[in-house]
């Protein structure tokens, strides 16, 4: 779906929670742009599932951030690694209570995101949120409004130390510039004569 379905108003916002009512969401996945050759914009997938019925995943609905996985192809193409694809497939696994799948190499992905190879709620990447969280975001299925964001991993530099050489490159830079402007002068005012 295109994004602007996980939130538009409307008819659409009736459909959205019509299905999520009716317990038919399973999982929504948020895709990064350029995975189309045809279309550039950013997609959602939906998986639907009504077999969740009655199960402890009844009241609930997986959301995950795909957003910054991917393997760039081309300067405007995008896809998904065998090891990727399954990595995403996987997190639905555990948070369905299935085995995890390895073949393709996602072992790694899976230690560094779930290391007790348990499904669990990981900020910026994924999070199972219940029908009334969603419906207090008023039945979007966006998943940037339920999984957060990725915690920022503490920076060991100093930031006056850091601040300092970056100031110290940009004096550089700048008397390069000057330098490279007045060639650029020199060579245009010898070609005008």
């Amino acid at each position: 779906m295109a994004n602007s379905a996980a939130d538009a108003g409307g008819s659409e916002l009736e459909i959205r929670r019509k299905l999520i009512q009716e317990k038919a969401v399973d999982v929504v996945v948020a895709v990064a742009p350029n995975f189309f050759y045809t279309v550039t914009l950013p997609v959602t997938l939906w998986f639907f599932d009504r077999g969740k019925r009655g199960t402890a995943r009844d009241d609930k609905v997986l959301f995950i951030d795909a957003r910054k996985i991917f393997r760039q192809i081309d300067r405007a193409h995008r896809d998904w690694t065998p090891a990727q694809i399954e990595f995403l497939g996987n997190i639905a696994r555990l948070y369905r209570g299935e085995d995890v799948e390895s073949s393709e190499g996602s072992s790694d992905l899976m230690a560094q995101s779930f290391p007790n190879v348990s499904y669990t709620n990981v900020p910026g990447l994924c999070r199972a949120a219940t029908l009334g969280e969603i419906e207090q975001q008023a039945w979007s299925l966006n998943p940037g409004r339920y999984v957060g964001f990725a915690a920022a991993e503490a920076d060991s530099v100093d930031f006056r130390v850091q601040l300092e050489e970056l100031n110290e490159e940009l004096e550089k830079l700048n008397l390069e510039a000057a330098a490279l402007q007045e060639r650029i002068a020199a060579n245009v005012a010898g070609l005008l004569g």
